[in-house]
């Protein structure tokens, strides 16, 4: 039994429309309603201060096998001159490889100092589950879920060819979807670049939205159109997470535009839009196509997207996307890549980057990035990110937050861009600066409503006391980079900056319905094409609590009665 009290606090809740001062209290982990007379164990005067929900990243690459390849890829970033993390002084902390693509360990730590309590994988291969799970139950305090790749598997798409989309076989795949999202305790599902990364298998190095696969003779749009109908007949919160095709292609605008008329409708959201919005105008062939974009969003209620904004400096590229990184590996930095293929299901590649001011291109992707934030109207339809460690890593969300909320320093810092870019663009123009009401939409409320977690994301009473708590200052890159509480479950686990307490996080997943003669088809596919047991492939809640370190499940209800 524990309880505290925030006093005085500016609270700033968007699902409940509340921003004012007021007094915040929880009773044993909950926001319950106190009397101001009632004792607390806990009393904290929090005037000054700007309380808001934990936050919660749905869109970072913090477990499975590319993120440990991308770590083994770049050794030289953990050595004393590689600028790693520095050991800590913190007895409650281990140590853990740093840099752009941080340890379990270090990545818990460090999004937590920032106020983040919820953290999302968003490429989870079937066959690589049980790692990713591991992996991301070792990262303390935060709690996780990830979202489980299909439409690139060869049973999904000899399924589609033979009759898939609005044919014989859409029931097969929808139950199929079910199954994998079930066994491997998924939170949704990915689809990244739709029937591409099979297709480079074939010796096919670009796959538009409307070109048929070479072997299979199906579309990334039919791909699109039954992963999306599917989940929501299967009634899962996150609608299909869509990394589209030709990503960080110029002139790839018009797939995108295409993925969005696909829907027909339907709900999804689109990932790391920034790598999906250029366009070929200018002496350059490469311009921003962030305007026709955010328009198209803006027309299409049943879209969502994040963004993946670039942020300068080192980074490594970790992408299920291999013909789109094989593509790429000539612009490594340092000159080096991997890429690899799991089990007939899917593939990674991972590429090191950096990322330069006086790039024509990089300064470019920076500005699109920031253009897209500012252009779409609705910010429950945006969600803040950087595609961690591809556009940038985590760590540098406090200095895009100020760079969304302070035109001038915007300007500042648009002024040391290529001159080119610098001269040209449209973000220059734009005088748009972002509410603190709207930055707690696009890091809390707004992931929390798209993932359909109904007790995260918000202040209500009975919601789960992720609080962070920050003192207002006009320098918001340094308010957002240190808050001065953080609290999960209300227990203080950060202050000032130094981890306080380290717990066990929890993992939210889905189990929806399905049909079990699906588990027919799927051993007679694995029998002739799988190395691996059909019978040890699906995960129990007591296995996927032992992977997390004994962390709480967390299960996300489906919704019902869509047909």
């Amino acid at each position: 039994m524990s309880s505290l009290r925030l006093r005085g606090a500016r609270v700033i809740d968007p699902t409940q429309q509340v921003d004012a001062v007021r007094d915040l209290c929880v009773q044993d982990g909950r926001i319950e309603v106190l009397d101001a007379r009632d004792a607390v164990d806990l009393d904290i005067d929090a005037s000054g201060c700007v309380v808001m929900a934990g936050g919660i990243d749905m869109h970072t690459h913090i477990g499975g096998g590319k993120t440990n390849l991308a770590r083994l890829l770049m050794p030289e970033f953990q050595r004393a001159d590689g600028d790693p993390f520095a050991l800590p002084a913190n007895p409650l902390e281990l140590a853990s490889c740093g840099g752009c693509t941080p340890g379990t360990l270090a990545t818990g730590y460090r999004y937590v100092e920032m106020g983040y309590t919820a953290a999302f994988e968003p490429a989870m291969i079937a066959s690589n589950a049980r790692q990713a799970h591991m992996e991301m139950g070792d990262t303390p305090i935060l709690d996780h879920g990830a979202y489980v790749m299909l439409g690139n598997d060869e049973l999904f798409l000899q399924l589609l060819a033979e009759g898939g989309e609005g044919g014989r076989n859409f029931e097969t795949i929808r139950d199929y979807m079910a199954w994998t999202i079930h066994a491997t305790k998924a939170m949704g599902v990915k689809v990244v670049n739709p029937a591409g990364i099979s297709a480079f298998k074939f010796n096919q190095r670009k796959l538009d939205v409307d070109e048929p696969h070479v072997h299979w003779q199906v579309t990334p749009r039919q791909v699109v159109q039954t992963l999306t109908r599917a989940l929501r007949e299967l009634g899962v919160p996150h609608p299909l997470h869509i990394h589209g095709s030709n990503l960080g292609v110029a002139g790839n605008i018009e797939s995108t535009l295409e993925t969005i008329r696909a829907l027909e409708g339907l709900p999804a959201h689109l990932t790391h839009v920034q790598f999906h919005a250029y366009g070929t105008e200018g002496p350059k062939k490469f311009s921003s196509a962030a305007l026709q974009l955010a328009e198209a969003v803006n027309a299409n209620p049943n879209v969502s997207i994040d963004v993946g904004q670039i942020m300068f400096g080192q980074t490594v590229t970790a992408s299920g996307d291999t013909m789109r990184q094989h593509a790429q590996s000539g612009f490594a930095n340092p000159r080096k890549w991997a890429g690899s293929d799991i089990e007939c299901e899917a593939g990674c590649g991972v590429v090191p980057f950096r990322y330069r001011e006086q790039s024509y291109v990089n300064a470019l992707q920076w500005v699109i990035g920031l253009e897209i934030f500012l252009l779409v109207t609705d910010p429950w339809r945006v969600v803040l990110t950087t595609d961690h460690p591809n556009g940038g890593p985590f760590t540098s969300y406090p200095h895009l937050i100020r760079l969304l909320m302070d035109r001038s320093f915007r300007e500042e810092q648009l002024a040391k861009l290529h001159p080119e870019v610098a001269a040209q663009c449209a973000l220059k123009s734009i005088a748009r600066e972002l509410t603190l009401n709207e930055i707690a939409i696009m890091t809390r409320a707004a992931p929390a409503r798209l993932l359909g977690l109904l007790d995260r994301g918000h202040l209500g009473v009975g919601a789960a006391a992720d609080i962070a708590v920050y003192r207002e200052q006009a320098d918001r890159e340094a308010m957002f980079a240190t808050p001065e509480y953080v609290f999960k479950d209300g227990a203080m686990v950060a202050r000032g900056g130094r981890i306080t307490a380290v717990r066990v996080g929890g993992t939210h997943f889905v189990e929806p319905d399905f049909d079990l003669s699906i588990e027919k088809t799927l051993r007679r596919h694995l029998a002739a094409h799988g190395s691996v047991n059909f019978d040890h492939i699906a995960m129990g809640r007591d296995e996927l609590c032992r992977c997390c370190n004994g962390g709480r499940l967390l299960p996300a209800a489906c919704f019902k009665g869509v047909s």
